[in-house]
This record gives C-alpha cells, sequence and structure tokens, in this order.
C-alpha cells in the first residue's frame, strides 16, 4: 500500500519529521543532497524514537544510546549485521513524499 507522508517542500535537507501512520511510526529525513529516506521510528536496541536523536549527515542517532544508523540503508554503523531499522521505499508524486508500507 502506498501512502503519503508529508509534502516534499515540507523538509529541507537535513531535516527530519515523525510521522504516524496508522499503527506503524516512521521518521522521515531528507539527506544533505535533497533525497528522501523514510525509516521506522523505533531503535532496535531499546525502543527509543529515533526521530527525538540528532541527524548528522547520513547518520541518524538514537536520543538514549546514541547508536548510528545509515539512513540510506537503515544498518548500524558500529554493527550493520547485528542491528538495523526497517526502511522503507519512496518516491516523490506530486510534490508529496509516497512511501510503500
Amino acid at each position: 500500500m502506498r501512502q503519503g507522508v508529508c509534502a516534499a517542500d515540507a523538509l529541507q535537507p537535513g531535516e527530519k519529521r515523525a510521522v504516524d501512520l496508522g499503527h506503524r511510526h516512521v521518521v522521515v529525513v531528507r539527506a544533505a543532497d535533497g533525497s528522501f529516506h523514510v525509516l521506522i521510528d523505533v531503535c532496535p536496541h531499546q525502543g527509543a524514537r529515533l526521530s527525538a536523536g540528532p541527524l548528522a549527515g547520513d547518520v541518524l542517532r538514537c536520543p538514549w544510546h546514541n547508536f548510528g544508523f545509515d539512513i540510506r540503508t537503515g544498518r548500524s554503523v558500529l554493527e550493520p549485521d547485528r542491528y538495523r531499522v526497517k526502511r522503507y521505499d519512496v518516491a516523490i508524486e506530486d510534490g508529496e513524499v509516497v512511501v510503500d508500507v
């Protein structure tokens, strides 16, 4: 199912936003190069909302324990084979960021 999450011009490069899609919580991130990425908004370590953590380049960090996740792949920066967050395919349609959930 495809679902709109926000207007493409609502986020500037380097910004992020938490969005609730029914029972799914996601974080929409606009990378420095202008590309959009959508990840599940839950750290797999202990469940913190990733949207509350800092974004540095292509790495979104957990606000509780500083775990870093690559926004392009969802993989942990330090333990990529152990920790990862689900990422969703993103498209821009009629000026809106749309995800496949």
